[in-house]
């Protein structure tokens, strides 16, 4: 398959998809598709249904009391929220970056190998190609090669949210979900965890939730549009941006609302 063929590949596909916290509609009839290899940023004010939106991706709601589902997920066609779906397995498929960084409080090496080991990994020779490859992958190699044996927080912020990246690669994903993963950090190190996604996009699908405008502009191939738990449109980031086909999603972009 060339990467034209790759790229235009369905990885996921949300059908009719509705989401209740309790008595709140939080996700109201999403049908959405994300490409396989490109970065899909979901943009929209704050509590528009982003975040909740991105965990459905991965089950990651399943975890809240009151949350009920309806609808479909399909991940390389395969429903998620099927009988029999091994949620372990669908979450090493499916990687998770949050918006702080969140090492655990072990050493470097060991929070690459966390994932690895849970999933049986236990050969210290893989393990060992495991993080430099993770650690490569996450552009933060040969900062810390030194470094295996020292604690995760005694990392900078961005390095810790690179490592973070590491850790989730070192299962190896097929997507990566990322949710604001740059808002606590510095605009040096968002550079370079901007420059990391266009890297990754190569190997991985990626979706990312992000409020910052400029952000999906320049990172993502795909934008889609949140408000009020409602998918209000989706299309090729330059469409959202320079002629968007709803007045809402304008009225987004350009600041009179959000």
């Amino acid at each position: 398959m060339n990467e034209v063929e790759t790229q235009n590949k369905v990885k996921i596909h949300t059908k009719n998809l509705d989401l209740f916290y309790g008595d709140v509609h939080a996700l109201k009839d999403v049908n959405l598709d994300i490409q396989s290899h490109n970065v899909t940023a979901l943009i929209g004010p704050s509590g528009c249904g982003k975040s909740t939106y991105l965990k459905t991706l991965n089950r990651m709601n399943d975890t809240i009391d009151g949350v009920k589902i309806t609808g479909d997920v399909f991940l390389d066609n395969e429903n998620v929220y099927g009988k029999g779906v091994d949620v372990t397995i669908l979450r090493k498929k499916v990687g998770m970056v949050f918006q702080s960084p969140n090492p655990f409080p072990m050493s470097i090496y060991d929070n690459i190998t966390y994932g690895p080991r849970m999933h049986g990994v236990k050969k210290r020779i893989e393990l060992d190609e495991i993080v430099e490859k993770s650690l490569k992958g996450a552009a933060i190699w040969d900062e810390v090669k030194d470094r295996m044996k020292k604690s995760a927080l005694s990392l900078s912020g961005g390095q810790q949210q690179r490592l973070c990246i590491a850790r989730a690669l070192a299962t190896q994903p097929d997507v990566l979900l990322m949710d604001e993963p740059t808002s606590a950090l510095d605009p040096i190190s968002t550079t370079k965890i901007e420059e990391l996604i266009a890297e990754l996009k190569k190997n991985y699908s990626i979706v990312i939730v992000t409020h910052n405008m400029q952000q999906a502009a320049r990172i993502s191939d795909d934008t889609a549009f949140f408000l009020l738990g409602e998918l209000i449109e989706n299309h090729k980031t330059e469409t959202i941006f320079s002629s968007p086909q709803d007045k809402r999603t304008e009225d987004y972009i350009t600041g009179r609302f959000g």
